[in-house]
């Protein structure tokens, strides 16, 4: 790490500990050069993901919108807050262990369909309605049924 004030490239570690969020480390550092102290944050980095999307265009992950999406669908429902940002935590962590940089929407929504499925049928069927775009009635009963076929 190079001192802000003379760039000598050694420094010492004098003090660390994490941040209040946890989410980094604060270091004190001394230079060994000049011997003033200054202070460095370590972070983990993250690779971004980027969502390809039915048209193929390409966004940024943004778990705020995944949220509310499961809200809406969650709507009037039994379905405490807490439970969706925690299916939010788990899909976003399984898109980071996967290790892909770009992962497609229809992964994402399959990835909320099996979470749903097991929290909340009515839920799991609004949102398969708006993800699967059901054209008419009879598509909705087709996936009602799958969804009391695998129920038995």
């Amino acid at each position: 790490m190079k001192c802000r004030y003379c760039g000598h490239s050694e420094s010492k570690v004098i003090d660390s500990r994490p941040t209040e969020e946890g989410a980094s480390i604060r270091r004190r550092r001394e230079c060994l050069g000049c011997g003033k102290r200054f202070t460095t944050y370590e972070i983990v980095e993250t690779i971004p993901i980027i969502v390809v999307k039915k048209d193929k265009s390409r966004e940024a992950f943004d778990r705020n919108k995944l949220l509310t999406g499961l809200l809406r669908a969650c709507e009037k429902r039994p379905v405490s807050v807490s439970t969706l940002e925690g299916v939010v935590d788990e899909i976003e962590a399984t898109l980071h262990n996967s290790l892909e940089r770009e992962v497609t929407s229809t992964q994402i929504g399959e990835l909320v369909m099996d979470k749903l499925k097991d929290i909340d049928e009515v839920s799991y069927v609004r949102f398969a309605s708006v993800y699967r775009q059901f054209k008419d009635i009879n598509t909705f009963f087709e996936e009602l049924n799958k969804l009391l076929s695998e129920k038995q």
